[in-house]
């Protein structure tokens, strides 16, 4: 089983990100699992989603607390929250951000096993007119960065998952998963 936790903020589409790579295993003829975690939730504050992808039935409920990815959809929630927490041998942090994975490598707290990969999917977001400048929705960059780098997911089924899940802007979308796809930086 894989499993994949999303950090992101509320309005960000972390928890729209979650429902696409499941939808986008699911297509590939895989059981999926996603749930978000909330709390006291507004626009803005930490939001936590949850994806699990297998070849048998998913019977586990719980939040995902060693998982295989983790994808970081906000460059300020390393300052907030320990995203790396759980991170299993071999595991792979995907974070957003303009800055190169060597210079962020030795502040996360990665075993000398995990990996690191960036993309810069604020500027891809932006770019392709998705959400605002100043509220840009990264989700579906963040998708087609994580479809590259973790191979859980082709990007031809993670396109159909975001041309049948976004509500509007699906051209723009896909566009975006397709440029992240081809963008990201792993170290």
């Amino acid at each position: 089983m894989i499993e994949v936790r999303f950090h992101g903020r509320g309005g960000q589409g972390a928890v729209i990100a979650s429902n696409i790579l499941a939808e986008a295993a699911f297509i590939e003829g895989k059981e999926v699992s996603a749930f978000p975690f909330f709390g006291v939730e507004r626009r803005g504050a930490p939001v936590t989603a949850y994806t699990r992808i297998a070849d048998t039935k998913i019977r586990n409920k719980s939040g995902i607390y060693a998982p295989d990815f983790v994808v970081v959809m906000d460059p300020s929630l390393l300052n907030a929250v320990n995203i790396v927490e759980g991170l299993k041998p071999g595991g792979l942090v995907l974070l957003n951000t303009k800055l190169e994975p060597e210079k962020l490598r030795a502040n996360l707290g990665l075993s000398p096993d995990q990996r690191l990969a960036t993309i810069p999917a604020t500027d891809i977001a932006i770019k392709h007119r998705l959400g605002s400048k100043s509220a840009p929705i990264v989700n579906s960059s963040v998708l087609g960065a994580f479809a590259r780098v973790s191979g859980v997911v082709g990007l031809e089924p993670l396109i159909k998952a975001v041309k049948k899940n976004v509500p509007i802007k699906i051209d723009e979308n896909a566009a975006a998963a397709r440029e992240a796809y081809e963008s990201v930086v792993i170290l």
